[in-house]
């Protein structure tokens, strides 16, 4: 399925398991901004939903409930995804709902959480940027995931690498990286190609670049 399938799969699955105030919050709170980053930033990089909880609820510490815009959650990793929108009701909040906001996010720090932040014109207009934000983050927990499979350890700190920095990566910059020569490199490289682990980036007879390919994008993930 594409995009928008998905997505209303995904949204109404969260719809039909929550009730009362969780319920109004997924209805009201869930808008134009949240599904343009589902749209522009998440979906093409994973093209599925898995793991994710929009409009999230957590213990306030004011012993209230509050709601992030996304939780990522799996065992041992709490990432909260937060789409901040520029406009009239920012623009007028009182110095205590700004220091309250600050506090909030502090937070969810201290009991856990990583939290990354966009804004909704950093969503609209560098989507590119934001999934590389996005891949670096998650990526900093793909060791579990990699240990599961039969990979050697050089090729696995290939593709952490690679999903670190979100982008193309090199022979050189991997030579650099692994303190290899540039035969091992290329081995390596071309093992992962064969895997579908990597794809070519750019080049046709001599690659020169290399990026994630779909079996990393969807199954470790």
């Amino acid at each position: 399925m594409g995009f928008e399938e998905e997505y209303q799969a995904f949204l109404n699955a969260h719809l039909q398991a929550r009730t009362g105030e969780r319920l109004r919050r997924l209805q009201e709170g869930h808008n134009q901004a949240e599904m343009l980053f589902l749209k522009q930033v998440w979906w093409p990089i994973y093209f599925h939903f898995k793991y994710l909880h929009p409009e999230y609820e957590v213990d306030d510490f004011k012993d209230g409930k509050r709601y992030l815009d996304f939780a990522y959650i799996r065992p041992g990793i709490r990432i909260c995804l937060e789409v901040d929108g520029y406009g009239p009701h920012l623009k007028n909040i009182s110095r205590w709902q700004f220091s309250d906001n600050l506090e909030r996010q502090n937070q969810l720090v201290i009991d856990g959480w990583t939290v990354i932040r966009f804004s909704y014109d950093q969503v609209k207009e560098k989507p590119r940027r934001c999934q590389q934000i996005v891949q670096q983050v998650i990526g900093q927990w793909l060791g579990d995931e990699l240990d599961q499979t039969s990979l050697s350890i050089v090729e696995k700190e290939v593709l952490r690498l690679a999903v670190r920095k979100g982008e193309a990566i090199f022979p050189k910059e991997v030579e650099k990286y692994l303190k290899l020569s540039d035969k091992t490199v290329k081995k390596v490289l071309s093992q992962l190609v064969d895997k579908k682990l990597l794809i070519p980036a750019s080049g046709v007879k001599r690659i020169r670049s290399y990026r994630l390919g779909d079996r990393v994008k969807h199954p470790i993930w």
